[in-house]
């Protein structure tokens, strides 16, 4: 993880292989499956209801003490599957966007409050991206521009978000939030990216299929044959596919969110 790199600590290690490394709970854990949401996403893995559910049953077996919880922090990330499932079922229909956001929300307060509740008296939460950025809605514009309807919804979604945590501390202040900006992180490092980085893709992905909508970065044929293309230069690249960010993009992002979490070792 990034995060912690920049905050000086190792990788957790995640939950499914807790048994199989030793001293696995020093670092902490992650409870994260790729493709999850706060809600049931496309993918089949655990939502974040049942991701609290592991730590809630590490913490009753005692593998995390009270002492462990009063310093420890917790990373909420939200990054944007529930949405992508949103859109994959209701064929880019932005029209109830709003609506499905407020569920996402009342959902996630009730989340942030179990992990609360469980003793974790630090906990970073982070702030939505500009989805009409990420490659995979660029495309349309030829990766020229962003979507702006999508942007919108990404504000209004940080927006209910803080709302979210104001009403959490309202019902007890024992816990610090901290929010991570990746909205104005995304912008800012995008821009000094371009800026600075003569010939870079800018939105277009570094890897991305042959053809789109039919291929993905890592498609292969029946003979094994690549059905993707890779940038000559990935150094230049901002985004690594048509959903995440590079390396080089995820250290620009880092690099603006410094400040937000050094306030989480203080």
């Amino acid at each position: 993880m990034v995060a912690a790199s920049y905050l000086g600590i190792r990788t957790p290690i995640a939950y499914k292989w807790r048994k199989e490394v030793k001293r696995s709970k020093e670092y902490g854990m992650n409870f994260a499956y790729g493709g999850t949401g706060v809600l049931d996403t496309l993918a089949n893995q655990p939502n974040m209801t049942t991701q609290i559910d592991f730590f809630q049953r590490l913490v009753e077996q005692k593998v995390y003490g009270k002492q462990d919880l009063d310093n420890s922090v917790g990373l909420i990330s939200v990054a944007g599957n529930d949405y992508a499932t949103y859109l994959a079922r209701n064929t880019h229909n932005l029209q109830k966007l709003g609506d499905f956001t407020k569920k996402i929300m009342d959902q996630l307060e009730i989340n942030i409050d179990r992990i609360r509740g469980l003793g974790v008296k630090r906990i970073a939460v982070t702030l939505i991206e500009p989805m009409g950025c990420i490659p995979l809605q660029a495309a349309s514009s030829s990766y020229s521009n962003c979507t702006q309807a999508l942007n919108l919804g990404s504000k209004f979604h940080n927006q209910m978000l803080n709302q979210s945590l104001q009403n959490l501390n309202a019902k007890d202040n024992s816990t610090v939030f901290i929010t991570l900006d990746l909205y104005d992180a995304f912008f800012s490092a995008l821009n000094k990216f371009t800026t600075h980085a003569p010939g870079s893709l800018g939105l277009k992905p570094c890897c991305e299929g042959k053809e789109m909508g039919k291929y993905y970065c890592g498609s292969v044929d029946e003979s094994g044959a690549k059905l993707y293309t890779i940038c000559e230069n990935p150094n230049l690249s901002f985004f690594w596919d048509t959903l995440h960010p590079s390396q080089n993009g995820w250290h620009s992002i880092f690099s603006s969110l410094r400040s937000s979490l050094h306030k989480l070792t203080t």
